[in-house]
C-alpha cells in the first residue's frame, strides 16, 4: 500500500468516526434548543461560543494546525446554529403592541425566527405565555430616561413567569406624520405616555396637546388611517416606514442616552449555577422598624452587590409596598441560597423571579 493509499484508508475510518460524533453533536444541539425554547433564550450566545473555541483549542498542540481547527469549530457551530433555528422556527413570541412597536421590535431581534404574536396589552401577552399560546413574552421593564415599567413590574410580583434575560434596545424617537405635513402644521401628538415622557421639552417648545396611546405602533397606525395632517405620532422609524409615514423631526427625545430594557418572560425558570450572573428578586417586610434595613443588609453580607433597588405600591393592600431588586451574583450557588434561607426570617414575601447573564445590546 503505498502512501496515497494508506492516507485514504486514514480519512475514510476518521470520517467513519467524525460523522457519528458529529451526528451525537447536532443531537446535544437539539437538546440546546429544547432548553432554550423553554426557557426563552435567543440562540446565539457569542459569550459562550468563545469560551468553547478557546477551551478547545487548547486541545490542539501544534499552532498551525490550531488555526484550521478554530476555523472548523466556528463553522460546526453555525451549523449548530442554523439546525436549531430550524428547529424552533415555530417558537411562539408574545408582545404587547402591535408590529412596529418597539417591543415587536425588540423581539424581532432577540428571536428572529420566531413567530411574533400581538396582544393588545401587557396583561394580555403575560397570560398568553401563562397559558401555553405563546413560549415567551417579550416585555419592556426600563427606560434610562423615563424609569421602570410599573405594569410589568407588578405583573412580576403577582404573576408566575421567570426572566430568563435581559436585552437593551436603544431608542430613538421622531416626530412622525403624514408625507405631506410639516412641523408648522402639527397641533396634536399621540403616542405611549413613556415616550411622551422621553419627548417632553420638545412637545412643551412647541406647545402641542398630547394624546396618549397604548404604544407608539397603535399611535403611528392611527395618524397614518386618520389622514389629518394636523396630528403626528411619536415613534421609531422603522414605525415610520412601515405605516407610509414621514419623519417631520428625529431624534427629538430630551436624552440622547435613551435605553429600554426589555425581559424575556418563560414558564421556565434558569437554574444555571454560573458564576458572573445577575438576578431579579421580590419581596415584602413587615412593619417592624429596621426590617427593609436587615433584608438588604443580608444580600450584602453574602457578597450580592445591588444594582437596582425600587418599592411599587401592593395594589390590593392600602399602604402595603413591595421591593425590586437587581443584583449581581448567581442566586442558584450556594451562597445564593443561604442568602434566601435568611431572608425569610425577615421578608413576608421572597420571589426569585430572574437569573440570568449579563444583559445583551440589541
Amino acid at each position: 500500500m503505498d502512501k496515497l493509499q494508506k492516507a485514504r484508508k486514514m480519512i475514510n475510518e476518521i470520517d467513519a468516526k467524525m460523522s457519528a460524533l458529529f451526528c451525537a453533536r447536532m443531537e446535544a444541539a437539539k437538546l440546546v434548543a429544547e432548553h432554550k425554547q423553554e426557557h426563552g433564550l435567543p440562540i446565539f450566545d457569542k459569550a459562550r461560543e468563545q469560551i468553547v473555541i478557546e477551551n478547545n483549542a487548547k486541545l490542539v498542540e501544534d499552532d498551525e494546525i490550531r488555526s484550521y481547527y478554530i476555523n472548523f469549530l466556528k463553522y460546526t457551530m453555525k451549523l449548530s446554529r442554523q439546525y436549531q433555528h430550524m428547529l424552533i422556527s415555530g417558537m411562539k413570541v408574545a408582545y404587547s403592541g402591535v408590529e412596529g412597536a418597539f417591543a415587536h421590535i425588540a423581539a424581532g431581534k432577540i428571536f428572529p425566527d420566531a413567530n411574533l404574536i400581538p396582544y393588545s396589552d401587557f396583561d394580555s401577552a403575560y397570560e398568553a405565555v401563562v397559558a401555553g399560546e405563546c413560549d415567551c413574552a417579550v416585555m419592556p421593564i426600563e427606560n434610562s430616561y423615563a424609569g421602570e415599567v410599573g405594569q410589568v413590574l407588578d405583573l412580576m410580583f403577582k404573576g408566575s413567569l421567570y426572566i430568563n434575560g435581559v436585552y437593551d434596545l436603544e431608542v430613538s424617537q421622531n416626530l412622525i406624520g403624514l408625507p405631506n405635513s410639516r412641523l408648522s402644521d402639527i397641533r396634536e401628538v399621540v403616542s405611549h405616555p413613556q415616550a411622551l415622557m422621553q419627548c417632553a421639552g420638545f412637545i412643551k417648545e412647541n406647545g402641542f396637546e398630547q394624546i396618549q396611546e397604548v404604544n407608539t405602533a397603535i399611535a403611528a397606525q392611527k395618524v397614518a388611517e386618520g389622514g389629518d395632517k394636523s396630528v403626528a405620532a411619536i415613534a421609531g422609524k422603522e414605525t415610520a416606514d412601515l405605516y407610509g409615514l414621514k419623519i417631520i423631526e428625529k431624534d427629538i427625545n430630551e436624552s440622547s442616552f435613551n435605553t429600554t430594557r426589555f425581559a424575556v418572560f418563560s414558564r421556565a425558570q434558569n437554574m444555571d449555577k454560573a458564576p458572573g450572573n445577575h438576578f431579579l428578586m421580590l419581596f415584602t417586610v413587615g412593619h417592624v422598624a429596621g426590617a427593609l434595613a436587615k433584608a438588604i443588609h443580608v444580600i450584602g453580607r453574602h457578597g450580592f452587590n445591588m444594582r437596582v433597588l425600587r418599592s411599587r405600591p401592593v395594589k390590593d393592600s392600602n399602604w402595603q409596598y413591595y421591593f425590586y431588586v437587581e443584583a449581581e451574583g448567581n442566586v442558584n450557588s450556594e451562597e445564593g441560597q443561604k442568602m434566601l434561607d435568611e431572608l425569610k426570617e425577615y421578608c413576608e414575601q421572597l420571589k426569585v423571579v430572574g437569573n440570568y447573564s449579563n444583559q445583551i445590546v440589541l
